[in-house]
């Protein structure tokens, strides 16, 4: 059994939506409670269910089991409608929720806008528009909302959003800088929502795939009206990442720069945000995992976006180097999300961010004479998104060890070749060491494991 693997499974299983709803969640015969906040249902005659993203299918099976189906019990005149934005793989076929349709915004591997994100979103703006006060809107967010909930302003396209999200992701943009960009071009993100709401009351369940929990940046806070969405600030950013000349974003550059003097108008709905599971979850369940296993590890979870994948993996490899030296330690646990800027010329990348920090971190140590100046000592490394994404690949990430490293050799792979051609996927498929666990059904940023045995 390869330990590292495990806790990490250790990790993503705690941030589940099933786990997490249960556990923050619940219903009695006059109020919605969540941690230890109550919702009166005082009056309540209908609870619309809305939102998206990558767990957004899992969330409302759990929200299903814990709730409603108690709500059904204690409450049967309470009607419950609804609709989510979901990939298209999460949705299972064979299950379905009473009143709640589950949408497929987006077939497996594309984590862009697409036709049926923007045919969804318009109906979840339909269904809460045409609340009444006496309504309760429950929203369901986690990462990936941003692509799933799609409703672009008068002025831009669908073509528009799609060519917005391929640049950003080749100029390294990480994820403040993509979500203060898309809340300011859409009708939905950036309070949006919550803006189009006319029930009295909203409620988010929030699952968070961004450093810090910052609420208008998950998801592009569709329900977080304060701060409001800036074209100023999103312009910047564009200023920043030196796209503001690029031909397939004018459009899009055009209205920003006629959106600057805009006001936003305020919200008529009482809106209440609940993050019931990140980062921090996950890493600290990683470590309960790590200690029942045996070992004794160090724990590192970033309060800023970590920037670029080759400066995260220089980081990383001197914790592991530290970790082959200690007689203390032998486990490291971190989490976050690294950028990669992709050159023009790079034509067909191929891999995620996971798996292409696995593979710097590779050669970073292999560089250090990792594995045969610690040749006592087993070392294995794991790399992979929570979400069970990595990229356009089906994998979630990579992982490796001195098997895998021997393998690649045997094989002729060069780690700092397939680095720059941007291949660490072909790299980890030739020497056995993708990590590939299908959707997880939750999302909350990347995370990583390294452990060390004596031999």
């Amino acid at each position: 059994m390869n330990d590292a693997i495990e806790i990490w499974n250790a990790g993503v299983d705690a941030v589940r939506p099933k786990r997490l709803l249960a556990e923050h969640v619940a219903v009695g015969p006059h109020a919605l409670r969540v941690d230890a906040a109550e919702i009166s249902l005082a009056g309540v005659q209908r609870i619309v269910v809305v939102g998206g993203g990558k767990a957004a299918a899992t969330m409302a099976h759990a929200l299903d089991r814990s709730v409603l189906r108690d709500l059904r019990a204690c409450q049967p005149s309470i009607q419950v409608e609804g609709w989510l934005n979901c990939p298209a793989e999460t949705i299972d076929r064979g299950s379905s929720l009473d009143g709640i349709h589950l949408h497929p915004a987006r077939p497996s591997g594309v984590n862009e806008p697409t036709q049926q994100a923007v045919l969804g979103t318009e109906r979840i703006l339909q269904l809460v528009e045409t609340a009444a006060p006496q309504d309760l809107v429950v929203v369901l967010l986690s990462g990936g909302g941003s692509a799933l909930l799609c409703a672009p302003p008068p002025g831009i396209t669908l073509r528009d959003k799609q060519s917005f999200a391929r640049e950003m992701a080749r100029a390294g943009a990480d994820i403040i800088q993509l979500n203060t960009v898309r809340r300011a071009i859409s009708r939905v993100k950036g309070g949006g929502l919550a803006r189009a709401c006319r029930a009295g009351r909203m409620v988010g369940l929030i699952l968070s795939d961004v450093i810090g929990d910052d609420l208008s940046i998950i998801a592009s806070g569709p329900t977080v009206v304060d701060p409001p969405p800036s074209a100023a600030e999103a312009l910047a950013v564009l200023g920043q990442l030196h796209l503001l000349d690029r031909p397939q974003l004018q459009s899009v550059i055009k209205y920003l720069r006629q959106q600057v003097q805009q006001s936003v108008p305020p919200a008529t709905a009482r809106v209440d945000n609940f993050v019931i599971g990140n980062l921090v979850t996950a890493v600290d369940a990683a470590g309960v995992a790590a200690v029942d296993r045996g070992y004794r590890y160090v724990m590192l979870v970033p309060r800023k976006p970590e920037g670029d994948v080759h400066q995260v993996a220089r980081r990383a490899a001197n914790a592991i180097t530290q970790l082959l030296q200690s007689d203390t330690v032998d486990c490291w646990i971190s989490g976050g999300e690294p950028t990669v800027s992709i050159p023009p010329e790079i034509r067909d990348p191929e891999g995620g961010r996971n798996q292409h920090l696995a593979l710097a971190i590779l050669d970073e140590l292999t560089q250090r004479g990792w594995p045969d100046q610690f040749a006592n000592k087993w070392l294995t490394v794991v790399c992979g998104g929570t979400d069970g994404e990595d990229g356009t690949t089906q994998a979630a990430g990579a992982w490796f060890d001195a098997t895998v490293w021997r393998r690649a050799q045997a094989e002729g792979l060069n780690p700092g070749r397939f680095l720059g051609a941007f291949q660490s996927h072909r790299f980890f498929a030739a020497c056995g060491g993708l990590l590939e666990t299908g959707p997880t059904g939750t999302n909350v940023c990347d995370l990583r494991v390294a452990t060390v045995r004596s031999r």
